[in-house]
C-alpha cells in the first residue's frame, strides 16, 4: 500500500497575525499564521480581504513579528517555528512570494518548552529582537545593515534563566538607548528544592542589550499580580511615557523602571492600576482576562484596543505628562467574537482573527471619544487626589450593538471541524461534505460543495428565453462595461449599465435580428455579428454594414481587438481593422466541410495581429490555420467526437519557461474538455489533457478573473479554468448551470459574470478565487456540536449539541428578567434594540462550573428546517449517539443517546451516565423518549451490532438489548485498558479504539456470549478517530496529528480459544496485550489533530480516498497510488524537491512528516505540487533526473488531483 496525501482545504484557523509594510512603502498588509501556512492578506479598494501570497512552511508557526530597520520604508517578517531556527523573510512583490533573508539555528526541532520560538519581541527601532522559550532560554540578536544595505544579523546572545517560566514578552520603546525587553516570568526554583516552600510570585523583568559590550543583562524586576498574562508596550520618547501595561485578572497596570515610578529600592511602587469594566451578567467571583490587543499610534496621540475573554473590546488611553503616567482610562468600545489576534491598520480597518468561526474585517466608524459611564481611571498607590469612591467603584456595562465598528468583510473559517461526513442528502449526484464547526454560540453545520463561491448580485426576468449574452464597452481601455447585449431567437435587447440597468434604443446595435457576437475593438468601435452580416458601429456614431453574399448565412463568429473571423457554411472570411478604423476583408477560403466552431487567437504583446485561427469540423478534428499565410493548416487535433466549441487563450505557464503560454481549449459534444499547449511560433499542439465536465456538450467562453485570462466551461455544470501561482485549476462554480455567460464589470462589481438561465439574467461575483475549492452553506446551531449521523430512513441529520458552563433556555430567560428588573430600579435601562442581542455575536451568559446544556436536533438539509429539537434536563451532557435496529422490533429504528450527569472536566468527575432510547414518530421528524437506562460510567462510544447495541462505558465494552423499561445488559468485557473512545464493526469482528492504547481487535462469540481480544497494536496512541478500510485493515489518527494504517497479517486467527482458563492472563494485561499484533503499514504526520476519518468517493465514479479533517479547519485526503511506477515516480520527485526546494523556515521535510513515527509509504502531494512554483531551470533539472519533460511532471501532478475532485 502506498498513499498520496493531498490537501483539499487549507487550515482556516489563524493563530497569530501582525501588520506591516511588506510589499511597498506606505502600504499595509497583514501576515497571518495558519498553523503550517503563512499568508499575506490585504484589504482591496472595496474593503474585501484578498490573499496576496500563501506559503506552506511544512512546520508549525509559533509566533510572528514585523520589524523595520531605521531609515527603511519596508518591513521584514520574523518567524518563530518548530524548526529550531529563526527565520527572517522579505516579500518579493513581482514574484508574489517570500524570500528568505536569514536562517539562524539556535536549538532542536519540534515544539519543546525549552527551545525558543514560542515568543518573539522586537525593538521598536528595529535594532534587535528577542526569541524566547516557554522555559529558561532566551536569545537576543542584533540587527543591522551592511554597506550594500542588506540586512545582517549577529550571533545569538544568551539571556537564559534556569527554573523560570515565561508568560509574555515585548520590546520596550526606549528610543535610541540600549534595546530593552520586558518579560513576565515566574521562578519555580525554590519549589524544586523544597516542595513545601511558598508559591513563587510572578515578576516583571527588564532585559537590556548593551550594544557596546554585546551582552544581555537582567536590568530590573518587580513583582506583579499572579494572574498576569500579557504585556503591552507603550510608546516612548516624544510619543509617550514608555514602559509597559501589564494585563492581569480584572486589572490593567502601568509599570516602568523610570525614576518617576520606582522607589529607592528599585521596585515599581508608584504603579497606575485600572479596573476593567465588567458585564452586568458576570458572576462577581469570576475573573476577567485580556486575551489580545492592538495598538494604534499617530503623531499626536496613541491608544490601545484590548479584548477580554468575553469578546468585549476596551479602549485604553493614558493620562501622562513628562514621562509620568497619572491615570489609565479604560472604556468599553464594542463587542466582537473572541479573537486570537486583532490588528489595526492605518487605513481605518480592524482585522479580527477569530478564535473560532469566521474571521472579520471591520471599518472604524469612530474611536470611542463619546462620554460614557464605563470609563474608570485612577492610581492605586502614590496618588494623593484619588478618592476612596474612585478606588472602590466597579464599572458595569451591558453589551450594545456595534457603534464604533462596521463589519465590511467576513472570511469563512471552518475551525474547529469536530466531525465530518460525506453524503448526498439533497440528491445533487455529487456528494456534499457535512461538517460540524465552531464552539458555543458560534457553532455551525456547514455544507461544503466542490466549487467556487458565486454571490448573486442581481436577477432580472426577461420577456422570452435568450440565446446568449455579452457585455461591451464604449471605449476599449475602459475598466467598466457600458452595455449588456441579450439576444433572442429573432431579436436583440440592449441594456445600459448605470445606477440602474435599463433598455436603450440609441446604441447603434440592430435589435430586430438575433446576434452571434458582440465586442469592442481597439479603436473604440463596437461590432455586432448577425446571420445576415456584420454591423460596425464607429466611435463617431457612423455605422458600416457588411452583408453576407453567399448561399449560407453566418453561423459562427470570433474576434479579438483587431481581427474578425466569420463562418458561413464551408467558407471562412477573415477581416482586419485598418488604421483608418474600417474593417477590411483580407481573405476568404472554402475549407471543404462545414465549420462547427471557430476562434481567433489573442494578439501577442508587441504585435499587430494574431497568427492563428482554430476551426472545428464534423470529421471530429480541430485544425489550427495560419492567418498570415492564407489560412494554411499548421496543426491538427483528432477528437473522439465532434467538437462543440474551441478557444485560444494566453494563460500563465505552469513550467515557467515563458511567462505566458497559448492554450487551446476544445469542448466536445460528449461533455469532455481538452486542453493543449500551442507553440507560439509553429502552431504545433502538445501536452494534451482531458477532463470530464458534464453530460451536456461543452460551451467555452473567455473571461477575466483576478486580472488574468480564464475560460468558462458550460455543460451540465459550470466550470472555471484559471491559474493561481502557476498552477492550473479547473473548478466548478457553486451555482446552477448556465446556458451562456460573459464578463461583467461595474463599480459595485469590478470582476463578475452576467449569465442567462432559462428566461432570467443573473449578475454574479466570484469570491476568493484560489483560496478555497469549496463553497459553503452555513446552518447556525445553538451549542457546540459533538456528534451527528444520518437519519436511518430519511435524508435528515441527527445532531448532538452540548456546551459546558451554559444555562438552559429557561434559566437564561429568568436571568434576563432579573437583570432587567435590577437595571429598571437603578434607572439604567438601555435602548429597546439592545435588549436582545444575538448570542452569536455577543456571547451568552456564563453559568457556574459543571453546568451543561444539551440538545438533540433533527435537521432537514433539503428544506433547511429543523423538524425537532429536544432539550435535555437534569444537567445531562450528551456525548454520543447511534441508531440501532434491534432484532425483535420488526425493523423499527431507535436512536440511542449517551449522556453523563453533573460532569466536571477538571478534575474529571461525574455522577454516572445514562442511555436514552428514543423512537422516531411523525414520519421520522419527531423523537419520543422510550426509556432511560442508568449507568455507573460514561458512555463515550456506541455502535449497532447484530441487532443489539455495542456500548463503551469507560473501559467496559458491553452489549445491550432492548427491554420494556430499560436496555438490558447481555455481555461485558474488561479487556480494554483505559477508556473506549471509538467502536466500529465488520461482520462479527469489532474494532475498539482506546484513548491511550490505540486499536484493539475483538470477536464476539455468540454461542459462549463472550468477547475475545485477539489482536492489538504495538505502539500506544492517543486515539481521536478510526475508520475500517477492509476486514483486516483499519486507519486511525491520534491527537498529535498522526495518521496510520494498521493491518492484520494474512492468516491471523480471530477464533482463538477464549475460555476463562486460557484468557484471564490476557485480560489482566500480564502478557503485555493481545496474543497477536497488527502491523502498521502506513505512517504519516499531518501536522494537525485529526478529528474524522472516512473512506469515501468525492465524485460519482471517482477513486476511493481516505478523507480526513482537522481541528484547525483543514480537509485532506490520502489517495491510493495504483501502480508501482507511479509510486516510484512521486517518491523520486519528492526526494529531488527536498534537495532543490527545502521548506522556507528550515524545517527538514522528512523530519516534519516523521515527527512522532517515521513516515512510511506516503508521498506528500502538497510538497510535490511545489514543483510548478520553481524556476524553469530547476524544473528542467528535476525533470531530467526523472527522465521526463517538465510538462509531463505537471500533467501527472494534475492527474492525481483530478482523480479526487
Amino acid at each position: 500500500m502506498h498513499l498520496y496525501n493531498l490537501t483539499l482545504q487549507k487550515s482556516t484557523a489563524i493563530t497569530c497575525a501582525v501588520a506591516g509594510s511588506f510589499s511597498a512603502a506606505k502600504l499595509q498588509e497583514i501576515a497571518v499564521g495558519r498553523g503550517k501556512y503563512l499568508e499575506l492578506l490585504k484589504p482591496d479598494e472595496n474593503g474585501h480581504l484578498t490573499t496576496l501570497c500563501s506559503t506552506e512552511i511544512f512546520g508549525v508557526i509559533r509566533s510572528l513579528a514585523a520589524f523595520r530597520l531605521t531609515g527603511s520604508n519596508r518591513d521584514y517578517l520574523v518567524i518563530g517555528s518548530d524548526s529550531g531556527r529563526l527565520t527572517i523573510l522579505e516579500y518579493d512583490l513581482p514574484k508574489r512570494a517570500w524570500n528568505r533573508v536569514h536562517l539562524e539555528t539556535f536549538g532542536k526541532s519540534g515544539c519543546r518548552r525549552v527551545v525558543p520560538g514560542q515568543y518573539l519581541a522586537v525593538d521598536v527601532r528595529g535594532r534587535a529582537l528577542m526569541v524566547a522559550a516557554i522555559e529558561k532560554q532566551k536569545f537576543v540578536y542584533v540587527l543591522n545593515r551592511d554597506p550594500t544595505t542588506a540586512l545582517t544579523i549577529s550571533s545569538p546572545m544568551e539571556g537564559h534563566k534556569s527554573h523560570s517560566i515565561v508568560h509574555s514578552i515585548c520590546g520596550v520603546d526606549v528610543r535610541f538607548d540600549n534595546p530593552l525587553f520586558a518579560a513576565i516570568e515566574i521562578d519555580y526554583g525554590d519549589l524544586d528544592d523544597d516542595p513545601e516552600a511558598e508559591e513563587p510570585q510572578k515578576q516583571l523583568v527588564y532585559y537590556e542589550l548593551d550594544l557596546g559590550l554585546n551582552h544581555v543583562l537582567r536590568k530590573w524586576s518587580t513583582p506583579v499580580d499572579s494572574s498576569s498574562n500579557l504585556l503591552i508596550p507603550v510608546p516612548g520618547g516624544n510619543d509617550g511615557p514608555s514602559g509597559v501595561l501589564v494585563c492581569s485578572e480584572n486589572y490593567i497596570t502601568y509599570k516602568h523602571n523610570s525614576a518617576a515610578h520606582v522607589n529607592e529600592e528599585g521596585l515599581g511602587t508608584d504603579d497606575v492600576r485600572c479596573v476593567l469594566p465588567r458585564r452586568q451578567d458576570m458572576a462577581p467571583d469570576h475573573g476577567l482576562l485580556v486575551v489580545c490587543f492592538a495598538a494604534h499610534k499617530q503623531k499626536d496621540m496613541f491608544f490601545f484596543l484590548v479584548q477580554s475573554e468575553y469578546g468585549d473590546i476596551y479602549k485604553v488611553t493614558l493620562d501622562w505628562q513628562e514621562e509620568r503616567v497619572r491615570k489609565v482610562h479604560i472604556k468599553y468600545f464594542d463587542t466582537i467574537p473572541v479573537c486570537s489576534a486583532i490588528v489595526v491598520l492605518r487605513a481605518g480597518f480592524l482585522f479580527a482573527a477569530a478564535e473560532f468561526g469566521n474571521h472579520k474585517l471591520y471599518q472604524f466608524q469612530g474611536i470611542g471619544d463619546e462620554e460614557d459611564d464605563s470609563i474608570i481611571g485612577y492610581m492605586t498607590i502614590g496618588e494623593e487626589d484619588t478618592t476612596e469612591d474612585e478606588q472602590e467603584v466597579l464599572p458595569l456595562f451591558k453589551p450594545r450593538l456595534l457603534r464604533n465598528l462596521l463589519l465590511i468583510d467576513d472570511v469563512e473559517s471552518l475551525c474547529p471541524i469536530l466531525d465530518c461526513k460525506v453524503l448526498d442528502l439533497v440528491r445533487e449526484d455529487t456528494p456534499q461534505l457535512y461538517t460540524l464547526c465552531g464552539r458555543g454560540p458560534l457553532s455551525t453545520l456547514r455544507i461544503l460543495r466542490h466549487g467556487l463561491a458565486a454571490a448573486e448580485l442581481a436577477v432580472s426576468e426577461l420577456p422570452g428565453v435568450p440565446n446568449a449574452v455579452w457585455t461591451v464597452k464604449q471605449k476599449y481601455a475602459e475598466q467598466f462595461d457600458d452595455y449588456i447585449i441579450v439576444t433572442f431567437i429573432n431579436a436583440t435587447l440592449v441594456l445600459s449599465i448605470g445606477e440602474t440597468v435599463e433598455e436603450v434604443t440609441d446604441s447603434g446595435f440592430l435589435g430586430s435580428i438575433t446576434t452571434l457576437l458582440c465586442t469592442t475593438l481597439m479603436d473604440d468601435s463596437m461590432l455586432q455579428v448577425h446571420p445576415l452580416g456584420i454591423r460596425h458601429i464607429r466611435r463617431d456614431g457612423r455605422i458600416n454594414e457588411w452583408k453576407s453574399m453567399g448561399k449560407h448565412n453566418i453561423s459562427r463568429a470570433a474576434a479579438n481587438e483587431r481581427q474578425v473571423v466569420i463562418a458561413q457554411g464551408n467558407e471562412v472570411v477573415y477581416f482586419e481593422l485598418d488604421p483608418s478604423g474600417g474593417l477590411i476583408d483580407i481573405s476568404k477560403q472554402d475549407l471543404g466541410q462545414e465549420v462547427l466552431c471557430v476562434d481567433v487567437g489573442p494578439v501577442p504583446e508587441g504585435r499587430q495581429r494574431s497568427k492563428f485561427l482554430v476551426v472545428g469540423f464534423p470529421d471530429k478534428s480541430v485544425r489550427i490555420l495560419a492567418l498570415e499565410q492564407d489560412l494554411t493548416p499548421m496543426a491538427r487535433l483528432v477528437c473522439a467526437v465532434e467538437p462543440e466549441a474551441v478557444v485560444l487563450v494566453n494563460m500563465p505557464s505552469e513550467t515557467g519557461e515563458v511567462q505566458d503560454n497559448t492554450y487551446l481549449f476544445v469542448g466536445l459534444s460528449n461533455g469532455f474538455l481538452h486542453r493543449c499547449t500551442v507553440d507560439a511560433m509553429s502552431g504545433q499542439i502538445s501536452d494534451q489533457r482531458t477532463r470530464l465536465c458534464g453530460a451536456k456538450p461543452c460551451k467555452l467562453i473567455k473571461v477575466k478573473t483576478q486580472g488574468q485570462n480564464s475560460v468558462l466551461v458550460l455543460s451540465s455544470r459550470t466550470w472555471l479554468c484559471y491559474s493561481v501561482n502557476h498552477r492550473f485549476h479547473i473548478t466548478p462554480l457553486g451555482h446552477d448551470a448556465f446556458e451562456f455567460a460573459s464578463n461583467f464589470a461595474s463599480e459595485p462589481c469590478p470582476e463578475g459574470l452576467v449569465a442567462i438561465q432559462s428566461n432570467k439574467v443573473r449578475i454574479l461575483a466570484l469570491e476568493r478565487i484560489g483560496d478555497s475549492m469549496f463553497n459553503q452553506t452555513i446552518v447556525p446551531l445553538k451549542c457546540t456540536p459533538r456528534k451527528f449521523l444520518k437519519h436511518p430512513t430519511h435524508n435528515y441529520l441527527i445532531l448532538l449539541e452540548t456546551d459546558h458552563r451554559t444555562h438552559t433556555n429557561q434559566d437564561k430567560e429568568e436571568i434576563k428578567r432579573e437583570l432587567k428588573a435590577n437595571t429598571r430600579d437603578e434607572d439604567e435601562m438601555d435602548q429597546d434594540d439592545d435588549d436582545d442581542l444575538p448570542e452569536r455575536d455577543y456571547g451568552t451568559i456564563k453559568a457556574p462550573e459543571g453546568t451543561w446544556a444539551s440538545y438533540i436536533r433533527i435537521y432537514d438539509p433539503h428544506e433547511n428546517i429543523t423538524h425537532d429539537m429536544i432539550e435535555l434536563e437534569d444537567n445531562q451532557a450528551a456525548i454520543s449517539l447511534c441508531t440501532c435496529v434491534f432484532h425483535d422490533t420488526r425493523g423499527e429504528p431507535y436512536l440511542i443517546v449517551g449522556t453523563v450527569k453533573d460532569l466536571r472536566p477538571c478534575p474529571k468527575t461525574a455522577k454516572g451516565g445514562a442511555l436514552l432510547t428514543f423512537r422516531f414518530t411523525d414520519d421520522g421528524t419527531k423523537l419520543e423518549l422510550v426509556h432511560k437506562t442508568a449507568l455507573t460510567g460514561v458512555p463515550h462510544a456506541m455502535c449497532a451490532f447484530q441487532g443489539r447495541l455495542l456500548c463503551g462505558v469507560d473501559s467496559l465494552l458491553r452489549i445491550y438489548d432492548l427491554g420494556k423499561r430499560k436496555l438490558l445488559r447481555k455481555c461485558e468485557t474488561k479487556s480494554i485498558p483505559n477508556c473506549i473512545v471509538g467502536i466500529q464493526k465488520h461482520a462479527d469482528r469489532i474494532y475498539v479504539a482506546d484513548i491511550t492504547e490505540s486499536i484493539h481487535y475483538l470477536r464476539y462469540r455468540r454461542k459462549e456470549n463472550i468477547f475475545v481480544v485477539f489482536a492489538d497494536n504495538t505502539a500506544p496512541r492517543w486515539m481521536t478517530c478510526m475508520c475500517p478500510l477492509d476486514f483486516n485493515t483499519v486507519a486511525g489518527a491520534d491527537k498529535f496529528g498522526n495518521i496510520f494504517v494498521s493491518r492484520l497479517r494474512a492468516g491471523v486467527l480471530d477464533d482463538i480459544e477464549a475460555d476463562a482458563a486460557k484468557s484471564w492472563v490476557w485480560e489482566r494485561g500480564s502478557l503485555n496485550g493481545a496474543p497477536q499484533k497488527a502491523n502498521e503499514v502506513v505512517q504519516y504526520h499531518v501536522g494537525d489533530m485529526v478529528t474524522s476519518l472516512q473512506k469515501t468517493e468525492l465524485t460519482p465514479g471517482g477513486q476511493e480516498v481516505l478523507l480526513y479533517t482537522t481541528i484547525m479547519g483543514s480537509i485532506g485526503c490520502l489517495v491510493p497510488i495504483q501502480t508501482t511506477d507511479d509510486a516510484d515516480f512521486f517518491q523520486l520527485l519528492e526526494m529531488h524537491l527536498r534537495q532543490e526546494n527545502p521548506p522556507i523556515c528550515g524545517r527538514d521535510h522528512v523530519a516534519y512528516r516523521s515527527s512522532y513515527f517515521p513516515v512510511k509509504d506516503v508521498t506528500d502531494g502538497d510538497f510535490c505540487e511545489l514543483y510548478t512554483t520553481l524556476p524553469y531551470s530547476k524544473q528542467r533539472h528535476i525533470a531530467d533526473e526523472l527522465d521526463r519533460m517538465p510538462e509531463d511532471v505537471c500533467k501527472r501532478l494534475e492527474d492525481m488531483r483530478h482523480k479526487v475532485m
